[in-house]
């Protein structure tokens, strides 16, 4: 479905490619709407178990979609690709959307190589492929898909096509964006009737707007916006939301790497004001503090922890199911391997080549057997320590990871630690074991690997000063959250917890992930840890 864009006096808005620097990777027809003699402009196949026609009623984008009808049982040359030129040093973002209509046959996205697959499961609907590639040397690389048959494949099936990025304009006019990009992504519940959304200036113009969308899919659409005030509204006339009775649904506005407006529990309506450019503040770059912190001066031990607790009590509850589309823009590699899969703490790699990769959205969990199957998202402070789906800890994303499954599932609710005999070992060396008898406890632990224990103990110094008020009764609640609190408000931890955090702490220094994965935290649900943006209020807390 197309939205309809509509210009203002501002020139708020142009189509977008989907880019990260300078020089632009031209998909021809990525879009589908120009076709020859029964064939779609610029693409080929290789294979003549592969046969492409029109198709203008299930279409992602535009007007029309290539329906690919596959007739072949082997996996060999089952291509559909073009050529696109590239720049040496440039990253470009390549995607299409692909809709299975029987489950027998999987596409998988080739960018000079083989890379994601797509569910074949999610049938009647539209999902997207995506893959970053940082280009080696200038020139020309093929781009498209292969299709594989899988478990229950028939002999011939129909996958539809469309929106195939970054492409030129199929009208001929100028994609590319001078000002600031943004990309909205809703999913739809049950009732999409009932929803609409609009994205207007502070002087009240429409930039853009919808309220036509189809049950249980997944829209992307792009912008680009001028320096200014803007306010997101999305809204529904029955007045229960988008999410969770009648469905998962769920809206990220992102730009940049940070979420401007996010959620998906709400009633009526839910409107999100932010800023473009100068002013804009909190939107990346691990600098969006601003003067959040004013109010901080001298204090220090259980009153600076006190008055942090003021200051990031009472932050926006999003809901469970909004942390899909937050780690979707905000748990991406763009760090070790930049190559934009999802950002596993439990299969990272920091040092080489990850033993397996997640594609955002299409490998989210869903059922797994082993590790590699799917990515969770893991309270790191487990949610059976504070009793269950309680808001609004259960879905606090200052303390939300995305993970592997499996390991997520093997990590269960044990207490962090450090490990002397390892019962379970993670493709990445993140263990599960018996405790060392240097850490204090005796029991089973887990330990993550060193890059991202100082990320934890910051989320646990976080969790701490966020729900002072309240943790004190949670020490009963489980006996590994027993072993861990100490059922006081103010050190909240056991002496040997304490000991071990502050030890992550100062050998896992703030990383520039962490910068800006709270940055993006602080637009998602309205608040920030203060133990990131300033690592020096540990010591002065916890001594």
């Amino acid at each position: 479905m197309r939205k309809t864009m509509k210009n203002n006096s501002l020139n708020a808005l142009c189509l977008l490619t989907l880019l990260s620097g300078s020089a632009m990777a031209e998909v021809t027809n990525g879009s589908f709407e120009n076709w020859t003699s029964g064939s779609p402009d610029s693409w080929t196949t290789i294979d003549s178990g592969l046969s492409i026609s029109q198709e203008g009623s299930i279409v992602k984008s535009g007007s029309s979609a290539a329906a690919i009808t596959v007739n072949t049982g082997t996996q060999s040359s089952t291509d559909f690709r073009q050529s696109v030129a590239l720049v040496s040093g440039q990253t470009y973002n390549f995607s299409t959307w692909v809709y299975h209509t029987e489950g027998g046959m999987k596409a998988r996205l080739y960018v000079n190589g083989y890379q994601g697959y797509s569910n074949e499961n999610l049938l009647n609907q539209w999902q997207q492929i995506s893959y970053t590639y940082t280009a080696t040397a200038t020139g020309n690389i093929d781009v498209g898909l292969r299709f594989y048959d899988a478990t229950g494949f028939d002999g011939s099936e129909i996958v539809y096509v469309d929106d195939f990025q970054p492409a030129t304009a199929d009208n001929g006019g100028g994609n590319s964006c001078a000002n600031t990009e943004a990309t909205l992504a809703l999913t739809t519940d049950g009732y999409a009737s009932e929803t609409s959304w609009t994205l207007k200036t502070s002087s009240g113009t429409t930039v853009a707007s919808s309220s036509t969308l189809a049950n249980n899919t997944t829209y992307n659409e792009n912008f680009c916006l001028t320096d200014g005030d803007y306010t997101f509204t999305i809204s529904d006339s029955y007045g229960d939301g988008i999410c969770c009775q009648f469905g998962n649904g769920s809206y990220a506005l992102t730009s940049g790497g940070s979420t401007l407006a996010s959620g998906s529990t709400f009633t009526s309506s839910d409107s999100t004001n932010f800023t473009i450019g100068s002013g804009g503040g909190d939107n990346g770059g691990g600098t969006g503090a601003g003067n959040y912190y004013d109010s901080i001066t001298t204090q220090t031990g259980y009153t600076l922890k006190t008055a942090l607790h003021n200051l990031i009590n009472n932050h926006t509850t999003r809901g469970y199911s909004a942390i899909w589309t937050f780690y979707s823009s905000n748990a991406l590699d763009t760090y070790y391997e930049k190559d934009g899969t999802i950002l596993d703490i439990y299969s990272e790699n920091p040092n080489g080549s990850d033993p397996y990769n997640f594609t955002k959205v299409s490998n989210q969990c869903g059922s797994y057997s082993g590790e590699g199957d799917c990515y969770n998202r893991e309270h790191s402070f487990p949610r059976s320590w504070f009793g269950g789906d309680h808001e609004p800890m259960n879905s606090d994303i200052h303390h939300i990871f995305a993970t592997d499954g499996k390991v997520n599932s093997v990590r269960s609710s044990y207490p962090y630690g450090e490990v002397a005999s390892a019962s379970y070992t993670s493709s990445n060396g993140s263990k599960l074991g018996s405790a060392s008898s240097s850490l204090g406890y005796s029991g089973t632990v887990f330990e993550p690997i060193d890059e991202f224990k100082g990320d934890l103990a910051r989320a646990y110094f976080y969790m701490a000063t966020r729900y002072q008020d309240q943790i004190s009764s949670w020490q009963s609640i489980s006996s590994y959250g027993d072993a861990v609190l100490d059922g006081s408000t103010t050190a909240v931890f056991e002496p040997w917890v304490i000991s071990m955090l502050l030890s992550w702490h100062a050998n896992d220094p703030v990383s520039q992930k962490e910068l800006d994965r709270n940055d993006a935290a602080h637009t998602h649900q309205g608040n920030r840890n203060p133990f990131v943006d300033h690592p020096e209020y540990v010591s002065k807390i916890w001594n």
